[in-house]
Formats: structure tokens, C-alpha cells, sequence
């Protein structure tokens, strides 16, 4: 199904949904705006494949500089693109950090998206808005599995950042009748998540120990649980909740639990090795408080959107020691080369 004429605004972009995200639509045939924010290093490595294989032949994918904390550049944005549909995927988006910077984490992930609906209001356009949730929102959890109708208990400045995020999405969408969908998603992995969210953490440190490069991992809470799925699956739920008749917010999720350790064992026994000689429990990772359990109920999302998650678990742990083998190979016969040639 192509929609040759669309044109969509994200904001996030060089992040992990962000690159999945902009992949899917460029594929659907869609003229994709990333916004990315000026700064000294340049972090576009993971729409750089994209940037080459579209940008050069049709130039429909374009990168514009913006900014959250700016509502002129987002005013400005909205009235010259007009976007057919908005993907608010931007945040600071680290709970661990969101603790160590809580203004900033709700200046740029709660405000942001309070400056991004009213440009959106402000411009008047027709467009379809999507604000990226999180399961974080559920926190302190009295109720499993989780669903649209849970309560929301946040327990870290980031997830509060999302509830009030969360809800000004519905206010506006109540308020103003603008098309605005949350998608609050669990968590989801790939080997393009960053390097310092625990399951590529933990892919990273396996490459590079199998290399002889790292002798020990430090990791936090083994015990946490997460409902983990693949980036890849969820952004193609992102764009059903936009093409729907009516704006809704929708749970995403594999409707499966595994703690760290899991994923740890997994993880490590793929790559033949014993986690339990290389890593160690360092107290600076655990966070002042705790989401002890995630797991969501997607039953919505999968009546409504016709959504199911592809990538199981074992999958994705194999997917991401795979993709990190590979580029630490890479990285090792690389500094190899060079070094023969001098």
C-alpha cells in the first residue's frame, strides 16, 4: 500500500524507534522530515543506510534542525511542512539519568510535547499526531497484566514526564479535536538501542569479552522484569494508530515477563559463555525507586489495529549478540588493518 503523497514529521529521529520508524515509512512511500537538534557531534548513525539509499535518489528523507525546548522552530516547522501525520518520538529518554536530570528530562519530554501540540493547534493544519508513552507510567504496578485502563503510578521523573505527556495528548484531543493517539509501549529492544540501556548493554559487553576487549560487566537490578519486544514490530503500531477513523490510545506489548537475569542467561548461553564469571552487581545502577514488574495486555491493539508482535524473545536476545558479534569483529579487524599499515 503506497501513499506516495504523505509526508510525516518526526521528532526523535536518529533514535532507535526513530530509525525503524522512518525506515517503515519511506518503504510505505512517504516523504519523511526528521527533526534533530544542533549539536557538536553529529548523531546520525542509525538513519545513515537511510539518508544514503533514499536522500540521493528522490530526496524523501530530509533532516531539519529543531529543537523541543524551542516552540518558534516547532511553530515554524509545523506551518511550513504541514505534515500529514506528526510522530513525537523525542525525549530524554533514560529513566536511570532522569533521576540525575529531572528539569531538563521534563523540560524536553513533558514541555516539548506541550510546545508540539500547540504549534499543532497554533498552524490549525490537518494533521495526525502521535505521542510515544511508555509502560514506565505504570510504575508502582497494582495490576497485571497491564492495559489501557490501568492506573498510572509513576516512579521516576521520566515516567512522570510521560504521564503529564500522556495526558495533554487526551486534553487536546477532547479540547481542540485534534487527532492525537498515545501508543504506550513496553519496552523494546534491537541492536540499534543504546549503549547504555541494560539488554544492549549486556549484548555489547558479550562481544567484547568474547574479543578478549572487556573482562568484566557491572549491572544493577537483576531481578527487574520487563515485558521486551522488537522495535522493528512496534513502530509498524505506531503508523495503525494513525491510520484509524478515530484517535484512541492503545497498549503495545508482547504480553510476556522476563527479568534481567533471564535475558542475561539467554544472552550469554547463545554466545557460550557463564554470565556468572563476568559479571557483577554495582549499586550505582540501581534506581532510587524500583519498577519491579512490567508485562502488558495488547488484546486492544491486536483487535483493533490487527497488531501482533513478530519477534519473540529468544529472537530478539539472538538478534542483538548477533548484530554486536558482528560489529565488534568489525571494530577489532579494522584497528587490526590499520595498524599493519603504519
Amino acid at each position: 500500500m503506497m501513499h506516495a503523497s504523505k509526508t510525516a514529521l518526526i521528532t526523535g529521529i536518529t533514535g532507535q524507534d526513530g530509525s525503524y520508524l522512518t525506515e517503515f515509512l519511506l518503504n510505505k512511500g512517504y516523504t519523511v522530515f526528521g527533526l534533530i537538534r544542533r549539536s557538536s557531534s553529529f548523531n546520525t548513525a542509525r538513519i545513515d543506510h537511510l539518508y544514503q539509499d533514499f536522500h540521493e535518489k528522490d530526496v524523501r528523507l530530509r533532516l531539519i534542525y529543531g529543537d523541543l525546548n524551542d516552540a518558534s522552530s516547532l511553530n515554524h516547522m509545523v506551518k511550513t511542512i504541514q505534515p500529514a501525520e506528526i510522530y513525537n518520538l523525542g525525549a530524554q529518554s533514560h529513566v536511570r539519568v532522569s533521576f540525575d536530570i529531572p528539569e531538563y528530562t521534563a523540560e524536553v519530554t513533558a514541555l516539548g510535547t506541550t510546545r508540539l501540540l500547540e504549534a499543532i493547534r497554533d498552524s490549525k493544519i490537518q494533521t495526525r499526531f502521535y505521542q510515544a508513552s511508555s509502560s514506565e507510567m505504570f510504575g508502582n504496578i497494582k495490576e497485571f497484566p497491564q492495559n489501557e485502563n490501568t492506573p498510572f503510578y509513576p516512579r521516576s521523573p521520566y515516567a512522570a514526564a510521560k504521564v503529564y505527556s500522556y495526558w495533554m495528548t487526551v486534553n487536546y484531543r477532547e479540547a481542540y479535536d485534534l487527532f492525537a493517539c498515545n501508543g504506550i509501549l513496553f519496552n523494546h529492544e534491537s541492536p540499534r538501542r543504546g549503549l547504555t540501556f541494560v539488554t544492549r548493554k549486556i549484548t555489547m559487553a558479550i562481544a567484547r569479552i568474547r574479543h578478549g576487549l572487556q573482562e568484566k560487566l557491572f549491572l544493577g537490578n537483576l531481578d527487574a522484569k520487563r515485558d521486551w519486544g522488537f522495535a522493528g514490530d512496534y513502530v509498524e503500531a505506531m503508523w495503525l494508530m494513525l491510520q484509524q477513523e478515530k484517535p484512541d490510545d492503545y497498549v503495545i506489548a508482547t504480553g510476556e515477563t522476563h527479568c534481567v537475569k533471564e535475558f542475561l542467561q539467554e544472552a550469554f548461553v547463545y554466545a557460550g559463555l557463564d554470565w556468572k564469571k563476568y559479571v557483577e552487581i554495582d549499586k550505582r545502577y540501581f534506581r532510587p525507586t524500583e519498577v519491579d514488574c512490567l508485562i502488558g495486555d495488547s488484546s486492544k491493539a491486536k483487535k483493533v489495529l490487527k497488531w501482533k508482535p513478530k519477534v519473540d524473545f529468544r529472537q530478539l536476545v539472538r538478534m542483538m549478540v548477533d548484530a554486536d558479534m558482528e560489529l565488534v569483529s568489525r571494530e577489532v579487524h579494522g584497528n587490526r588493518k590499520r595498524k599493519s599499515k603504519k
